[in-house]
């Protein structure tokens, strides 16, 4: 009940919505928005706050609205709509709106995303001229991991919650900025131990959805990894490539792999799992990993314990190539 309050607060549940008129939008009971042409007017809870504000919310030109788009504003079709009004001359930009405000107040636009703390914009908004924007789009933002809020357990296993999760065992987390990343999840590196070397993808090459992309190596035994997501890379971790234990130590942090960019992250979000499902399905991973240890070594305890880490090196019987086959799919 708490953690449905919680949500319910940040999300609006009860919020109600209607499609309505352009007279509409002078309501002050009511919110209007535009999608595709037509105006709806949504009208929230009383405890409703945006967890994701709209950076058009943040600058003071609607009342409400939550990004749903992982600040990935050019590919955003309530921008899009919005700035379409602009150009006819219907309403300001949020640009315009946040000029209007003292200079100290002239929030960058990634402290309105809430990807950094407060900074000023020192460039007027012309962020395609501006080399703090193009430093952190570039470097800073793609090479800062940062950990789950949440971690639920299953057995030994850490499972992170609001990230994605594949059934090659790849994790993913949607980016402010769109970008995805992407990393193997705690149960496959407890399984095959601490890899000798990641066989990571170059930058710009193409990943399919459901095919192998890139791999790792153990004392010689190699392992192919099922891409989550089709995309494109746009950057590497080269310290978990210098240092493959790196992601054993820090699977859903510092361990990630590589970020990739897709034309539709939606959908590609859409095929995975995340949250309960992902519970689920660990859970039965965990139960078909017991079965073939009791196959090898014998009865588990009676509650099953909590399994180790380096399950293929305590136990070489449960064979490199089995282990692969059923729980990577390759």
């Amino acid at each position: 009940m708490e953690r449905k309050e919680r949500l319910r607060s940040h999300i609006g549940y009860g919020s109600s919505y209607r499609k309505g008129e352009r007279e509409d939008l002078g309501s002050q009971s009511e919110i209007g928005a535009v999608m595709g042409g037509q105006i709806w007017m949504v009208k929230p809870d009383k405890d409703v706050h945006a967890a994701n504000p709209c950076i058009w919310m943040q600058s003071g030109v609607v009342n409400f609205k939550s990004c749903n788009h992982f600040y990935d504003c050019n590919t955003c079709k309530y921008d899009l709509g919005m700035r379409r009004r602009v150009d006819q001359g219907l309403q300001i930009s949020w640009q315009d709106a946040m000029r209007k405000r003292p200079s100290l107040q002239r929030s960058c636009r990634h402290s309105l995303t809430k990807r950094i703390s407060m900074r000023a914009c020192a460039y007027d908004y012309q962020c395609a001229t501006c080399d703090f924007d193009q430093l952190f789009e570039d470097v800073w933002a793609p090479r800062t991991g940062m950990k789950p809020l949440e971690v639920q357990n299953v057995k030994g296993f850490n499972v992170p919650m609001g990230y994605y999760a594949h059934n090659g065992h790849t994790w993913v987390r949607v980016e402010s900025g769109g970008n995805m990343r992407i990393g193997l999840d705690d149960f496959i590196l407890k399984l095959l131990g601490k890899a000798d070397k990641f066989d990571l993808p170059l930058v710009g090459k193409v990943l399919d959805h459901g095919k192998a992309g890139w791999g790792l190596k153990r004392q010689g035994n190699p392992a192919d990894i099922l891409s989550p997501i089709d995309g494109v890379i746009v950057d590497v971790n080269f310290q978990a490539r210098e240092n493959p234990a790196l992601a054993n130590e820090d699977p859903y942090g510092k361990g990630w792999l590589f970020m990739v960019r897709t034309p539709d992250i939606k959908a590609e979000a859409e095929r995975l799992m995340v949250d309960t499902d992902t519970l689920e399905w660990m859970t039965q991973e965990v139960t078909r990993l017991e079965i073939m240890i009791e196959k090898t070594a014998g009865p588990l305890a009676a509650d099953g314990g909590y399994l180790s880490n380096d399950i293929y090196g305590n136990l070489p019987g449960l064979g490199w190539s089995n282990l692969t086959k059923n729980f990577l799919g390759v």
